[in-house]
């Protein structure tokens, strides 16, 4: 007899602190990141990709959204070395930023290729790095690997923070009246240190959508309050991930383990804007995309548009570029501002253009695509200054 073998159980899905919320506002709860969370909430209209996601997607659009992303990492960098560690361990230059200005970043494998994106936080006498719950217990590992006698103490505060993120051409004008911040001040990608309703938080010029908004970070037993104050009627609309991400593609910014994932490096990604490689210092990838950088890359991230009419290609359907499979679709959808089915995929450098024509197996039919420039939609986020929102 052949003993066979089990599979150790999966751990447990967790649950952010506003769990019970999101059921009561009938949610659909859905497994993300190793957390039960939000898709779209029933009060919007009903699920599916023109019901409630759709009128989520339309709420932070055209007036203000909330979204709970207490699911997100978040760790804690001091000591005398904090500024050179992280300087060692992401690939932006965090010498360029102030305290109370942020950071698009990554960090990265040997070959170059991201190990996740991140955001990095400045503060007087900290950083923080925000990373991507799916995740977070090996970007953890992958920093204090790399800690290798540094004077730096490192913190997993993911289960103290809470996280909101309030979206849309009026976060503005709701959260003003709340906050003893003058948040019309903060500008893009910067922060600040106050309250809103009481609340102890650092309110943050950042966000994953393309409007206009803030990300709220506090701690965890604050976070109910918060959203009692901010969401509802003549307030935010709650949002899932379903307008999460519907918006975050329309905007063109990228998703961990679709768009970008370790096979994909930062200029293959079309984001070689965060990558450093003279800021003097030895991050992880630096010789790999030294060579790249070099060289050139063989393969460019690309928007595209499906041409057919009713035909939607999803995440994973193969693509084919005069008859060879190239690539499979990145992140792909209808979503409600364009109207369309959309996506992003891979392509050749040399066919990396706007006007591209190629096909995707839909079903077992090949469906005429082209590519476009991103972002899909104009966004619309208040860039005083450059930056990009996650």
């Amino acid at each position: 007899m052949v003993e066979q073998t089990q599979s150790p159980p999966s751990p447990p899905l967790r649950r952010t602190p506003l769990h019970d919320i999101h059921v009561s506002l009938g949610a659909k709860m859905v497994p993300f990141g190793g957390y039960l969370m939000p898709v779209s909430y029933a009060r919007s209209g009903g699920g599916g990709e023109g019901g409630g996601i759709a009128a989520e997607h339309r709420a932070v659009r055209e007036a203000v959204g909330i979204f709970d992303v207490s699911h997100m990492g978040e760790f804690e960098i001091t000591g005398p070395d904090r500024n050179a560690f992280v300087q060692r361990v992401s690939c932006n230059d965090v010498g360029a930023l102030e305290p109370g200005q942020a950071q698009y970043s990554a960090l990265l494998t040997a070959e170059g290729t991201f190990a996740d994106d991140c955001i990095v936080y400045r503060f007087d006498d900290r950083l923080m790095l925000v990373v991507n719950a799916s995740n977070s217990a090996r970007d953890w590992a992958h920093i204090v690997a790399q800690k290798r006698g540094a004077n730096v103490r490192l913190r997993d505060i993911s289960d103290q923070t809470g996280l909101l993120a309030v979206q849309g051409p009026g976060a503005e004008a709701l959260l003003a009246p709340l906050s003893n911040v003058g948040v019309a001040t903060i500008r893009y990608y910067h922060f600040a240190q106050g309250t809103v309703a009481g609340a102890q938080c650092f309110i943050s010029r950042t966000g994953y959508t393309g409007e206009d908004g803030f990300e709220l970070y506090c701690r965890a037993a604050d976070l109910e309050r918060l959203w009692h104050v901010l969401a509802g009627a003549g307030r935010a609309e709650p949002c899932g991930l379903g307008a999460r991400d519907t918006l975050r593609l329309e905007a063109g910014y990228p998703l961990y383990g679709s768009d970008i994932d370790e096979t994909v490096t930062p200029f293959e990604a079309g984001l070689g804007w965060i990558v450093k490689l003279d800021k003097g210092a030895d991050f992880a990838g630096l010789p790999a995309l030294k060579r790249q950088k070099l060289e050139g890359v063989k393969r460019r991230l690309v928007g595209f548009k499906v041409l057919e009419p009713r035909v939607v290609a999803r995440p994973g359907h193969a693509v084919y570029l005069d008859g060879r499979r190239l690539d499979v679709v990145r992140s792909g959808t209808v979503t409600p501002t364009v109207n369309g089915a959309i996506g992003t995929t891979y392509l050749p450098a040399a066919q990396a253009r706007a006007g591209t024509r190629f096909e995707i197996d839909v079903r077992g039919k090949r469906a005429p695509a082209e590519t476009v420039t991103m972002p899909f939609v104009p966004r619309r986020t208040k860039t005083v200054e450059g930056g990009r929102g996650r």
